[in-house]
């Protein structure tokens, strides 16, 4: 097997604007795993607020190399063991674990849901993220644009602004990234007309979730607060919803555990996504037939994509019927 990578950079088709900043683009490390000349491929983004520096990743690759290299084609639950060996941060096992599957799936001619026996049902459809910024804007983006469901960015808490989200005549979930206070989310909770919006994301910053309260009005969705599967049985009170972004926990293979666990704790289900390309998309995109709710407008948000899957049209999710994940690169 051969390991190889790179970093590319995304540039944004319009500023996206969330409490943690401004971003124009995004820079990705694209993992390559092959054998025999068959590629898979997977996918992580340097996140600022998570800590993520790819240049840390390369030299983590680089000086275990060999030893992924060394590994034979075993099935993809077996390598992902070998990697949580190596200790590497979850973003960058997440893309070993979704290239090894991407490979695996190719080599034996069956796609992820295939080996997984996921059945494929009703896939909720994507969300389209509107940065935060002026409410005028915004409700322009929506109305103007083809999709039906929305994921609005807020920087901080203007009920106004919100109940103006609620009149349209869409589905609108709102994303705080961390911006509201206890004082805020007290009260959205409280308020019955709260329940007009799908989900609200991740309102306060992480580990100050103890305020909230998931029998009442709001549903409050876990991003920050929901790393991994350790943290669902705390998380339990207070969220209805969590948000499984495979970087986060460190790609398909325990992804498809934190879903089965989580879903025996009565949470409902995101699958999301950073700014990633057609790769991280496809890899999460498998997982939409198990989910409630879907956010996997990545793709969609760059202007230089490099592959071909699974695509997400006008928040239809039209899944690679292809072996392993249905990755090509360009």
């Amino acid at each position: 097997m051969l390991l190889s990578w790179q970093i590319v950079t995304f540039q944004l088709k319009e500023t996206f604007s969330i409490s943690y900043g401004n971003y124009s683009s995004r820079e990705a490390l694209i993992v390559s795993l092959s054998y025999k000349g068959v590629e898979g491929y997977g996918e992580c983004t340097a996140i600022d607020y998570y800590g993520i520096k790819l240049p840390d990743f390369v030299n983590l690759l680089s000086s275990s190399k060999t030893l992924i290299e060394a590994q034979k084609i075993i099935y993809p639950t077996e390598f992902y063991q070998f990697i949580l060996r190596l200790n590497f941060p979850s973003f960058l096992v997440s893309a070993l674990d979704c290239a090894y599957w991407d490979l695996y799936g190719k080599l034996e001619g069956k796609n992820f849901i295939e080996l997984n026996k996921i059945p494929i049902k009703n896939i909720p459809e994507s969300s389209l993220t509107i940065s935060a910024g002026p409410i005028e804007t915004q409700l322009n983006k929506i109305k103007t644009s083809g999709w039906s469901k929305f994921k609005i960015k807020c920087k901080s808490f203007d009920e106004i602004a919100i109940q103006k989200l609620t009149e349209l005549d869409k589905t609108i979930a709102l994303d705080f990234n961390g911006s509201f206070t206890s004082k805020d989310c007290e009260l959205l909770q409280n308020t019955p007309w709260v329940q007009k919006i799908s989900y609200l994301e991740q309102p306060m910053p992480t580990n100050q979730f103890q305020i909230l309260e998931r029998d009442k009005f709001a549903n409050w969705m876990a991003d920050e607060d929901c790393q991994s599967i350790e943290n669902l049985r705390s998380l339990q009170p207070h969220y209805q919803s969590i948000n499984v972004k495979l970087v986060k926990c460190g790609g398909l293979t325990p992804a498809l555990s934190l879903i089965e666990k989580a879903k025996a704790l009565n949470f409902k289900i995101m699958i999301g996504c950073m700014t990633e390309s057609t790769i991280g998309i496809s890899a999460g995109a498998v997982l939409a037939p198990l989910a409630d709710y879907t956010d996997l407008d990545g793709a969609n948000l760059i202007a230089n994509d490099i592959a071909k899957g699974s695509k997400i049209y006008y928040g239809n999710i039209q899944l690679s019927e292809k072996p392993g994940l249905g990755i090509s690169v360009f």
